[in-house]
């Protein structure tokens, strides 16, 4: 949901459920490094004087003539057929009202994030300085050639309705305002599960939605669309009941919805309706109005931040309703993001020329379809504490399941092709689903899914060197975003005296642990003399390490319950870090040490590289065990496994000491017998070049391009995780120490705020799978 009234920006994130973020942590993140969200990438190379020639003068000229001959061939020659732009005048901001062009343009840099960030399309934010509706379609209106879809955003009522019928009739490409229809498909997917599990026909179901504005339109225009009869419908806004003969506050498109009826109020209509759709604003809705309705009766609250009543409220009357908000920290939650980018991505895929009452109804039963089948181990991790299972409590399909890009897209494209607007059509749905897999990294979706975990499932983490101040931003951060209880080791009056120099107060619920002064310094020092008083350590020594040694501190408050994860690593290297944690943490039983580096790449996707922490020249033993713990690491995280074992040698060529141990690794796996693709010794390109290795090296059991690269030795790990995110535009995340009894996670010393966030997110997920 992203249309719906707000009380002020500053309410929502006073909202404990719902504040994830300060004010100051989004403000930082919007102007840090290039300012915005947004930049434009090549995908050509443009190096040499050739490059330049081809890509532009003299040969650009001959796509064209090409394209002046037969436009279609724009879509073959150009960014047009994966191109949205996502067009605003700011008229009706996120809710918070007429805010202006200038000011959405962060909404629409953002929208432009999410289609590309779940469905792979490709975007441009144009913000239109005007209130007219005649001008704003006239701005619009002759952008067709740059783009293969329009995506209108943030348009106050009336005059959205306007915009969008007069564009769309213009235009020759699919023209969405999804404020009023991604509201309306998500919705109408969670009404079809409701209906179901109640036992309800949508033709015979009585519905009440209140609210009147784009939204609202749009839900009762397409339920009518999928059968529901008008009569059965009624509508409400601020002046009560849209009844047949009212004039007060009335228009073309509220007269459209006006009834035969004497309910003047919402209470009136509420009485024995079996739905109610709210699209208005918190606290419309009483208990006495949700009793008064019919048996099992739906209730789908959707103002955001706050519904028109809690889900506890209406459950307290009604234990036999259905719930759905707008929010994620309740289940059943209405959100846009599960219908448009796949909406345009199947409009985009067969050229449409419309996005149809045909297509809405295809997505919308879709999603309500994906919703009843078993769901994904990583989804179900999310649930709360619960298995998320088709059922009052899950009618609609999480954000993040990665069965969504290959459900929904195809079921538009076939609509599209089946109503007579596509004008590409997709003979082989099967062969497009399997595309679209491929098109998103799982990383991405597997990384929110471990938040969403930890937030339901909080855990205590300690922040290691609690007076540093990008550890102190951290730590807020990591309180602020529910994931639990951070813990600050250090002297309260440095943490107090860095908070008052960046000006942020230290929340509730932040601990401070000054470890020379701690009520347990006693119980941590006898613990760690157990451990080390046959290594040469003196009762003394340990207690001076508990005193002085913020890392020793922190092991010991882990190793013994007192926390349940630690993030270091600012201060000190991560090998003088690794040393003060490990004599306190002792290995996992049966496991080893490593550190595993997530490298993602904007277009090869997620790599997994091993080891980048611990073994200088791991023997055949070793590396077998570090792939066998990669693999299951990349598994939890949505990938298939298939594991190269780098060398500088490939198979055989050229000979070396070190490639033997590398293939005594690869027998080690075939006699364990392991279930995942392996092979090796094979230089970086064979490895990532499934058409090279095709062609050099037909033996090779990898099917496809490796994504877990098991290093010869802690060096290369070093050079290739070091420089990649230097030299391309890819992301590190790590290295994550695998292998502990106890989870830890080190940081580099450079780790910048959302570096060590993230980290302390994966210590407490770790934490809550032991």
């Amino acid at each position: 949901m992203d249309d719906q009234p707000m009380a002020g920006l500053a309410g929502s994130l006073a909202d404990g459920r719902t504040a994830r973020v300060t004010p100051e942590e989004a403000l930082a993140l919007h102007a840090e490094g290039r300012p915005g969200k947004l930049e434009i990438r090549l995908t050509k190379p443009l190096i040499t004087a050739r490059d330049l020639s081809l890509a532009y003068s003299p040969g650009v000229a001959e796509p064209c003539l090409h394209i002046a001959r037969d436009p279609k061939l724009a879509y073959d020659y150009t960014a047009k057929g994966n191109f949205v732009a996502v067009i605003s005048n700011g008229t009706a901001v996120l809710g918070l009202g007429n805010l202006g062009a200038l000011a959405s343009k962060p909404v629409m840099e953002g929208k432009v994030a999410l289609f590309k960030r779940f469905a792979d399309v490709d975007g441009m934010d144009l913000c239109i300085d005007t209130e007219d509706a005649d001008a704003f379609v006239n701005a619009v209106r002759y952008l067709g050639p740059s783009f293969g879809g329009i995506n209108l955003e943030d348009i106050k009522a009336p005059e959205c309705f306007i915009i969008e019928q007069r564009l769309r009739e213009l235009m020759d490409i699919p023209v969405f305002h999804d404020d009023q229809h991604g509201t309306a498909i998500v919705a109408a997917a969670g009404l079809i599960n409701a209906a179901h599990l109640t036992g309800r026909d949508l033709a015979e179901t009585k519905l009440v939605i209140n609210g009147a504005g784009a939204a609202a339109v749009a839900c009762a225009e397409l339920l009518r669309a999928m059968g529901m009869r008008p009569e059965n419908i009624i509508m409400c806004d601020t002046k009560g009941v849209l009844w047949r003969g009212r004039t007060e506050g009335m228009n073309q498109w509220k007269s459209a919805h006006a009834v035969e009826t004497r309910a003047r109020t919402l209470t009136e209509a509420l009485a024995g309706a079996d739905v109610f759709f709210g699209l208005s604003a918190k606290g419309a809705v009483t208990q006495e109005m949700v009793r008064a309705m019919a048996d099992k009766p739906i209730i789908f609250a959707m103002a955001n931040p706050d519904p028109e009543i809690t889900p506890e409220e209406a459950k307290a009357v009604r234990p036999d309703c259905i719930i759905a908000t707008g929010r994620s920290d309740y289940p059943n939650q209405v959100n846009n993001v599960l219908g448009f980018p796949f909406i345009f991505r199947g409009a985009l895929d067969v050229r449409a020329s419309t996005i149809n009452d045909a297509m809405k109804i295809a997505a919308a039963r879709a999603l309500a379809l994906l919703a009843r089948e078993d769901v994904p181990e990583e989804v179900n991790t999310a649930g709360a504490g619960k298995s998320l299972r088709y059922g009052p409590e899950y009618i609609i399909p999480n954000a993040f399941d990665p069965r969504l890009i290959s459900r929904v897209p195809v079921a538009v494209a076939k609509a599209a092709v089946d109503s007579g607007v596509a004008r590409r059509p997709i003979t082989d749905l099967p062969r497009y689903a399997r595309s679209l897999t491929g098109r998103l990294d799982a990383t991405a979706n597997a990384l929110e899914l471990i938040t969403e975990r930890v937030r339901a499932n909080p855990r205590t983490v300690v922040f290691a060197e609690g007076e540093e101040e990008k550890v102190i931003r951290a730590a807020i951060a990591f309180h602020n975003a529910g994931y639990g209880t951070a813990v600050l080791v250090g002297r309260e009056d440095r943490i107090q005296a860095t908070m008052r120099a960046i000006g942020v107060p230290l929340p509730e619920g932040i601990v401070i642990r000054n470890a020379r002064n701690s009520d347990s310094n006693r119980r941590y020092a006898e613990y760690l003399y157990g451990k080390q008083q046959r290594h040469g350590f003196l009762f003394r020594d340990c207690q001076r390490l508990v005193n002085q040694d913020r890392n020793v501190f922190a092991a010991c408050m882990v190793a013994l319950g007192d926390a349940d994860a630690i993030v270091t690593g600012v201060t000190r290297s991560y090998s003088v870090a690794l040393e003060g944690i490990t004599s306190v943490i002792d290995p996992a039983p049966g496991g080893i040490m490593f550190g595993l580096t997530l490298l993602l790449a904007r277009v090869s996707g997620t790599v997994f590289v091993a080891d980048t922490a611990i073994h200088e020249r791991p023997d055949a033993a070793t590396l077998a065990e570090i792939a066998i713990q990669s693999a299951a690491a990349a598994r939890r995280l949505g990938h298939e496994p298939r594991v190269a074992f780098l060398s500088f040698s490939t198979f055989g060529d050229p000979k070396g000491s070190i490639p033997g141990s590398i293939r005594e690794a690869v027998k080690l796996l075939d006699q364990r017998q392991v279930d995942f693709e392996y092979d090796g010794e094979m230089s970086a390109d064979v490895a990532l070049d499934p058409a090279l290795r095709a062609h050099l090296y037909p033996f090779c059991r990898l099917t496809g391009a490796a994504n877990v690269l098991v290093m010869p030795g802690l060096h290369a790990a070093h050079i290739l995780t070091k420089s990649v995110p230097r030299l391309t535009s890819g992301t590190a995340i790590g290295p994550l120490l695998m292998g502990l009894s106890k989870p830890v996670q080190i940081v580099p010393v450079d780790a910048s705020v959302t570096q060590l966030l993230d980290m302390a997110c994966l210590a407490a997920h770790a934490a809550i799978a032991r």
